[in-house]
């Protein structure tokens, strides 16, 4: 985090933005995202563009075409690498945010071409243009 980037989020986000509490709630989420993936995934599991990737997942277990918990990315089939690179950045925000980003993510919108977290991800990526 730049010094702009930690005076913009100010000194009470700077205990949760890139932090160890935040650091805690990304290993927590990757550790659900692992559960979930084997307790459901039917496909390959592998290691890819840093992220765990989870194939063959019943589309009742995941949001849109995939969804990242953590460092695990849940998905049928979507892995293409652009979505993969497109999720590396969720990836990225889970890291920075840790348990505050899934409510962030709602408070920005279902709209992922309003939702910053998606704009941020590159919605041609994401598949979302």
């Amino acid at each position: 985090m730049t010094t702009t980037q930690r005076r913009a989020d100010g000194p009470l986000a700077s205990l949760f933005l890139d932090s160890p509490i935040s650091r805690l709630g990304y290993l927590y989420a990757t550790t659900v995202g692992f559960l979930w993936g084997f307790a459901w995934s039917t496909g390959r599991v592998e290691r890819r563009a840093g992220l765990f990737v989870f194939r063959g997942m019943p589309k009742r277990t995941f949001g849109r075409g995939g969804s990242c918990v953590g460092g695990c990315y849940l998905t049928d089939q979507n892995v293409t690498d652009d979505v993969l690179e497109h999720e590396v950045v969720h990836k990225r925000q889970w890291q920075r945010y840790g348990m505050l980003f899934p409510f962030l993510y709602l408070l920005a919108g279902r709209d992922p071409l309003r939702n910053r977290f998606e704009i941020e991800a590159g919605l041609e990526k994401g598949g979302y243009r």
